[in-house]
């Protein structure tokens, strides 16, 4: 009994093994497969963004060239009311035709035998000053007045005239100027008319800007925590900064190492995956922990065209940058807990069910075993007790059958008396030969099958040797189910044929490690044996009437002792079931 709890017991546990590895490999399935996604739709997020800003980035640049198209009107116009000698120009006349012209301020460049100057200006603060350190800018005026235009692969360059993009000023470094340089010849002067970035283009970027969409995509997308253009050519160097002829400290609107966005979200690897991503044209991400966030970050490498507002460490254009998004791991994690709770509710659920249904089950099996055990047992010991009562009867019958034959031989009965101690002497074998069987249990079952051969007309022939070694307890009970649901299905065979032909013969005998029992009985439909399952449980060959059960008990108990059942046909209309148990 304790085994068969400590059986239940470990199925009970591996039951809820497998399902804690199940769930274990469902949960870590789970998490690949959310994070496979985040990174998937963070992938199809940045190249939505990626176009977006392209977008905008176009769209500020032709609005870029739209403003440059306007400051060369701009420079004609002033061309044609200003002297084309520049010392004949007055301040008076450069703020007067700024506010007609509607633009900031107008200077004026004159040329000397080794510099270019602001020489003349309607904002007093520009001039005087030499501008041979502003590159491109120097080389470009140079080109103004060699060549009346501009030949270098950067701004906008436009007949006789040359524009930069918005950049912050020389002369006031906080404010940010858009330039633009008209010289055609007909005069000793680069005329050069700027507005603000106020005034012009700031609005254009408040609305449709890249800085605009950035903050619209990351309030739109709580997944996301940071977008950020890099510029990977200047990103290790740092701002990028120049000191004017005023000692001020001028900062470069193209050559930053952030473009823009923010970078708040900092990574002690940025600098070789910025690297990485832009010299393989492969995006690259990172699963990693910045500012005490788990986060994911990707590097994604932006082909453009040549652009004015993105320049390298050298003012070169720059063909490539960097995006870097930063999404939140905290919304993986928060599924995952989320799914996690409910396996764990599952798993509780499943292993709770499982239990009870195991409990059930084996409660039930324990039932109907210890109910089976409790009819064999109680089979056996009415059993016992008739081959008792036989014994008793026989001791009690004694005097009769002594006064019986003292009566015969003083009649001189010789024949009645021979005929009626044979029988006497047959029945009181018979009775030892089921005593000398040496097992109590399997003599009381052999006696009780005799008496209902009798009375059922039956011929039981029994032949048991060597049995007086079997132990009793659960072994003999197991042993007399074995025999007893043989000796059965023997008689319900047998009972199909006329009386002199029901015989059954059973034999028993026990050698070293092993005892094995032969129940054979006359069976003319042999062939309905071959090939059927009747050692499974519910199947017979007797109709709907039978359990199907007694073979497939047989069949359980002698695997259990790890044993053999076969059939044996080498007999003409018998049929012959052995069993071989170990001991």
């Amino acid at each position: 009994m304790i085994m068969r709890r400590n059986v239940w017991l470990l199925a009970i546990v591996l039951i809820a093994v497998l399902l804690g590895v199940n769930n274990t490999i469902y949960y870590f399935t789970t998490k690949r497969s959310l994070e496979d996604s985040l990174q998937h739709e963070l992938q199809t997020i940045a190249k939505q963004i990626e176009i977006s800003i392209e977008l905008s980035r176009q769209g500020s640049e032709k609005f870029q060239e739209q403003i440059g198209r306007e400051l060369r009107a701009v420079s004609i116009a002033a061309q044609y009311a200003l002297d084309p000698d520049v010392e004949k120009v007055t301040k008076e006349q450069l703020i007067e035709l700024s506010k007609k012209l509607d633009v900031l301020h107008i200077t004026l460049l004159k040329r000397t035998s080794d510099n270019i100057e602001l020489y003349k200006s309607s904002d007093p603060k520009q001039i005087g000053f030499k501008t041979s350190t502003w590159n491109p800018w120097y080389a470009a005026f140079n080109e103004l007045f060699d060549t009346r235009n501009v030949s270098i692969d950067w701004g906008q360059r436009l007949n006789h005239f040359w524009t930069g993009p918005f950049e912050f000023a020389q002369t006031e470094t906080s404010q940010i100027r858009k330039w633009g340089y008209y010289f055609d010849g007909s005069t000793n002067y680069i005329i050069d008319p700027y507005i603000s970035y106020e005034d012009r283009q700031q609005d254009y970027d408040e609305e449709t800007g890249v800085n605009t969409i950035i903050a619209k995509t990351l309030h739109e997308n709580g997944t996301l925590l940071e977008i950020a253009g890099i510029n990977p050519s200047t990103f290790p160097l740092g701002e990028q900064t120049t000191v004017t002829q005023k000692g001020d400290t001028l900062f470069h609107m193209t050559q930053q190492p952030i473009i823009y966005g923010s970078y708040l979200f900092k990574y002690d690897q940025d600098q070789r995956l910025v690297k990485e991503a832009n010299e393989s044209n492969e995006s690259i991400t990172v699963n990693t922990t910045i500012n005490d966030k788990h986060v994911l970050k990707l590097f994604i490498p932006v082909s453009v065209d040549k652009s004015t507002s993105m320049l390298d460490e050298n003012g070169e254009p720059i063909n490539r940058y960097v995006l870097t998004l930063v999404a939140d791991y905290q919304t993986i994690q928060n599924t995952l807990d989320k799914q996690f709770h409910n396996i764990a509710l599952i798993m509780l659920t499943a292993t709770l069910l499982s239990l009870i249904v195991a409990y059930l089950t084996a409660s039930s099996y324990r039932k109907s075993q210890d109910k089976l055990v409790r009819r064999t047992q109680e089979t056996y010991v009415d059993e016992i007790n008739g081959l008792f009562r036989a014994i008793r009867e026989q001791r009690h019958d004694f005097l009769n059958h002594v006064q019986t034959i003292h009566a015969l031989a003083e009649l001189n009965k010789t024949e009645e008396l021979k005929a009626y101690t044979c029988e006497l002497t047959g029945e009181i074998r018979q009775l030892n030969d089921i005593i000398n069987i040496g097992n109590p249990a399997i003599a009381a079952l052999i006696r009780s099958k005799i008496s209902q051969a009798e009375s059922l007309k039956i011929k039981l022939e029994t032949s048991f040797t060597d049995m007086n070694h079997l132990g009793l307890g659960i072994k003999s009970l197991d042993l007399t189910r074995v025999l007893g649901n043989l000796i059965d299905n023997a008689f319900d065979e047998v009972m199909q044929y006329p009386e002199e032909r029901r015989l059954i013969s059973i034999k028993g005998k026990q050698q070293s490690g092993y005892m094995e029992f032969a129940v054979s009985n006359t069976c003319d439909n042999i062939e309905k044996l071959s090939g059927k399952p009747i050692f499974e449980s519910g199947y017979s060959t007797k109709g709907a009437t039978h359990s199907g059960l007694g073979l497939a008990i047989v069949k359980t108990i002698v695997d259990r002792y790890k044993g053999s059942v076969q059939i044996v046909l080498n007999e003409p209309n018998m049929v012959t079931f052995i069993v071989r148990i170990l001991d």
